[in-house]
């Protein structure tokens, strides 16, 4: 791995454990296992640090909810069968440092507008799978239902990090609700 990729990855867990605020540079790189220098030659500012790191998580993330979506397609499910994989792929997801420090980051380009680009990228590559998946399905209106779809699952995955409880209505339920309220529409 390069020393870059090992920065970046070492700032995520660095994030996710301690948050936005808990970021330094000499934490980083003992993390990283590189030198202070190396840290402030790849990014001289936090905030590129910050936006780099994003990226890579967006990639990452893309990359493997694209194989998820790709081993769907074969199978030809309803709506209800997708809504329901959707469902048990969340109840599987653990929410270590990896998974919190999005979430950290998301917020941080709210206080950050030059974070903005990097979590526009990324929430557009969530979209674009909702709407790949959607169109796959045959779901009606489909350009229009993939932004509420991602926000739905991001806010019950928020809620079950910060409750530690799953919502009173199981997901596969409330993307149904969702896509049948926008059908009769």
């Amino acid at each position: 791995m390069s020393t870059r990729k090992k920065i970046l990855r070492a700032s995520l867990r660095v994030i996710g454990e301690q948050g936005v605020a808990g970021l330094t540079n000499r934490r980083i790189a003992a993390e990283a296992g590189v030198s202070l220098g190396s840290l402030t030659y790849h990014f001289p500012s936090q905030t590129e640090l910050l936006r780099e790191a994003m990226l890579l998580f967006a990639e990452d993330e893309t990359r493997q909810l694209a194989g998820l979506a790709e081993a769907q397609r074969g199978g030809n499910p309803s709506v209800r069968e997708a809504a329901a994989t959707v469902e048990r792929v969340l109840e599987q997801m653990t929410f270590g440092t990896d998974e919190i420090a999005p979430l950290e980051l998301y917020l941080q380009a709210g206080r950050d507008p030059a974070l903005r680009d990097a979590t526009q990228r990324c929430f557009a590559a969530y979209d674009d799978l909702a709407l790949t998946i959607l169109r796959t399905l045959g779901v009606p209106d489909a350009e229009r239902l993939a932004g509420p779809v991602v926000a739905l699952i991001a806010g019950l995955q928020l809620r079950r990090l910060a409750t530690g409880a799953t919502s009173a209505t199981p997901a596969a339920d409330s993307l149904l609700m969702l896509i049948q309220g926008a059908a009769a529409d």
